[in-house]
């Protein structure tokens, strides 16, 4: 059973060019359902309906969200697809297997306030950190970077001092040209003339000096968790609640705002690396909730109900 998980996730990485987060995720998936069969006593690839529909019931039993729920019915159906292309098997036993239905929760954003107050704390670190912090921020807020494409950018990619865009690479592999801002510009600027400082702190590995944001650890560059960490850091210091902050709030916050600020969906999709328009229409459902608040809020005739007639 390992062997065939491993082909299949060969597969989608090689050919369908899924993120690591994505192949780890359904490693884990795929893990979790050989380990329950294992205690029926059937081999993955003799499994039938009812093998899957008890594996559906006793993911709902273990109280898992419907969000984990559909990520594990995902990772089944490619498999067992995958299965029947390599003829391992004549049929797939997860074809009538209905997700569950997912309410349509509104991405968490921030204020410009609050954006401004976690710049203000960054000032507060020592040295070249305050610089990078502050370039990570307008990074991730000014342009719309996922954290993984922010950490792991490397120096190849910075544009030059006359050009307003940069070129990234999303989900993929596929390659996206995204808007460099005047604050994000001032700010990657800022970064570069002390990013040499952090070079020389830790030994570092050569590894390091390919990315922007260069780090000691394996990977060569500055993490993801230490990012959101960072943001933890900050937003403390800013006096926010850094529950309600995470570098994937500041991505939202960049479309939430430009949403707000009357840019077409279109564009908004092709700068955030969104495959499909209607991953991107969840911004206008966002900016139509933060209307109506603002309404609520405001509005006389909110006060005086509010008051009683």
């Amino acid at each position: 059973m390992i062997a065939k998980i491993e082909a299949f996730l060969e597969m989608i990485g090689v050919e369908r060019g899924a993120a690591r987060n994505t192949l780890d995720a359904y490693r884990r998936d795929l893990a979790d359902f050989a380990e329950f069969l294992i205690a029926r006593e059937v081999d993955a690839l003799i499994a039938d309906q009812e093998d899957i529909e008890a594996f559906a019931q006793d993911l709902s039993v273990r109280g898992l969200s419907s969000t984990t729920i559909a990520r594990r019915r995902a990772a089944l159906r490619q498999f067992y697809q995958f299965a029947v292309s390599e003829g391992w098997r004549s049929d797939d036993p997860t074809r009538r297997w209905d997700g569950p239905k997912r309410a349509r929760n509104l991405p968490k954003t921030a204020e410009l306030a609050d954006i401004d107050a976690l710049l203000a704390a960054a000032t507060t670190l020592k040295g070249w950190k305050a610089v990078r912090a502050a370039c990570l921020i307008e990074l991730v807020y000014g342009c719309g970077l996922r954290v993984s494409e922010l950490v792991g950018l490397p120096m190849r990619t910075v544009p030059k001092p006359e050009i307003a865009a940069m070129r990234v690479k999303g989900k993929g592999g596929k390659e996206r040209l995204v808007p460099l801002g005047s604050h994000a510009r001032h700010a990657l600027d800022a970064w570069l003339i002390v990013r040499s400082e952090s070079l020389t702190e830790g030994n570092q590995k050569v590894e390091a000096e390919k990315f922007l944001f260069p780090a000691k650890g394996k990977a060569g560059h500055f993490g993801r968790r230490e990012f959101a960490r960072l943001l933890d850091e900050l937003a403390i210091k800013a006096g926010l609640d850094p529950k309600k902050m995470s570098p994937h709030v500041l991505r939202h916050a960049f479309a939430t705002h430009l949403v707000e600020g009357g840019a077409d969906l279109r564009s908004v999709q092709v700068m955030l690396g969104h495959a499909d328009i209607a991953t991107t229409q969840i911004y206008t459902h966002v900016a139509d909730a933060r209307l109506t608040e603002l309404v609520n809020r405001n509005h006389p005739l909110a006060q005086r109900t509010k008051k009683g007639p």
